[in-house]
């Protein structure tokens, strides 16, 4: 096991960040894995699921286990971490430009063609060959950046690091959820053996959910060549995924050693470490994400949750109660919150109390909703 520190100047004078990199290596690796968890820094589990992760790969690499180099960032915006104030940690929006740590990632398409460049001519018929040349390309735009506030030499270190990665997983969490997870549909259903080890309550897919998020950007090179060029040989989209662990409550030990067991024999199963399979139990095929319906207050109100999370709803079903707080109805009248299509009750609030157009309750539907636009993702 290599550690690996980094500093991070920051944006305030006598500021810097630290970023930690725990790297495994084998003499020959067949290929690249990068995990990452925290980038929104108030989103914890996935820091104790990699703690436990990498406790099973110090094991595995004692024993000469490892196939592939498996590269892990605990807590990948150490910038987010310092957000207290209050008295409270918030984590998802950077405060100098509000912007959401997990939106706007690059476009690496857009970035090696930037000069309006035809490639054409230098690829071959071999896709391994392309692979290698393009992430080349890749590599020297990257380095030829010249990043300059903190956030900026943050997301620049950790795409120097994944650019070249085969498999990229970022771990999430919800507010209070069900295990679920966020992949392009060119991924599946070959990787269901993800939403199988994870136990996935909802794997979404959408190619481009509008936000730029960091899972998107992998595979999204990759599919956007085989478009742009599409007399070439091209590899398969990198796997990548945003892997959401329950609810920003559940920092569990058992639990998340669980969830690190279970990725373990993920990468078993892939090939990736030279362990004993296990079979997972199954998991719901994926849906799209425009079936996921959004249930948002309308009003200030108190939120009374009716049903758990799992529930199997139909539309019309009632899935809460609104307590009015304001106004004639106020502490007297209540409201019901019905559900507009049929699915699975996936994520609900940890806080109760509700302002207009705050996402109260989600469901993963079977059938995509009108009206949905291209913004698919809560901000």
């Amino acid at each position: 096991m290599i550690r690996e520190t980094h500093q991070i100047l920051g944006d305030s004078a006598g500021t810097s960040h630290e970023l930690t990199m725990i790297r495994f290596r084998p003499d020959q690796p067949t290929a690249k894995i990068y995990l990452q968890a925290a980038l929104h820094a108030d989103e914890q589990p996935g820091m104790l699921v990699l703690h436990h992760l990498i406790t099973r790969l110090e094991q595995a690499k004692k024993k000469g286990l490892l196939k592939a180099e498996i590269v892990l960032l605990p807590l990948v915006n150490p910038l987010g971490m310092t957000h207290l104030a209050f008295g409270t940690h918030r984590g998802r929006y950077h405060p100098v430009n509000a912007m959401n740590y997990n939106r706007h990632w690059p476009d690496l398409d857009a970035l090696i063609h930037q000069d309006s460049e035809d490639l054409s001519h230098v690829f071959s018929n071999n896709p391994d060959e392309n692979q290698r040349l393009i992430r080349q390309i890749v590599k020297s735009k990257l380095e030829a950046q010249t990043p300059v506030t903190a956030l900026e030499r943050l997301r620049h270190m950790v795409m120097m690091e994944a650019y070249d990665a085969d498999m990229v997983l970022d771990l999430h969490c919800d507010d209070d959820a069900l295990n679920h997870i966020y992949i392009v549909p060119q991924l599946m259903p070959d990787y269901q053996d993800l939403s199988d080890w994870m136990g996935s309550a909802a794997t979404m897919t959408a190619e481009d959910s509008g936000g730029g998020s960091f899972d998107e950007v992998w595979p999204g090179l990759w599919i956007k060549l085989a478009r742009r060029y599409p007399n070439v040989a091209w590899p398969k989209p990198v796997l990548s995924a945003t892997l959401e662990y329950r609810g920003l409550d559940q920092v569990a030990e058992e639990m998340n050693k669980q969830d690190a067991d279970n990725l373990y024999q993920f990468l078993v199963g892939r090939g990736m470490i030279d362990d004993h399979p296990l079979t997972p139990p199954s998991a719901p095929p994926a849906l799209p994400l425009t079936a996921l319906e959004y249930l948002r207050a309308d009003r200030p109100c108190l939120m009374i949750y009716h049903l758990p999370l799992g529930s199997i709803v139909q539309k019309g079903d009632v899935i809460a109660e609104m307590l009015e707080i304001e106004g004639e109805g106020a502490f007297t009248t209540k409201r019901p919150l019905k559900a507009g299509t049929d699915g699975v009750l996936f994520a609900l609030n940890l806080t109760k109390l509700a302002w207009p157009d705050h996402i109260v309750a989600k469901i993963a539907g079977r059938q995509p909703l009108e009206g949905k636009g291209v913004n698919l993702l809560s901000d």
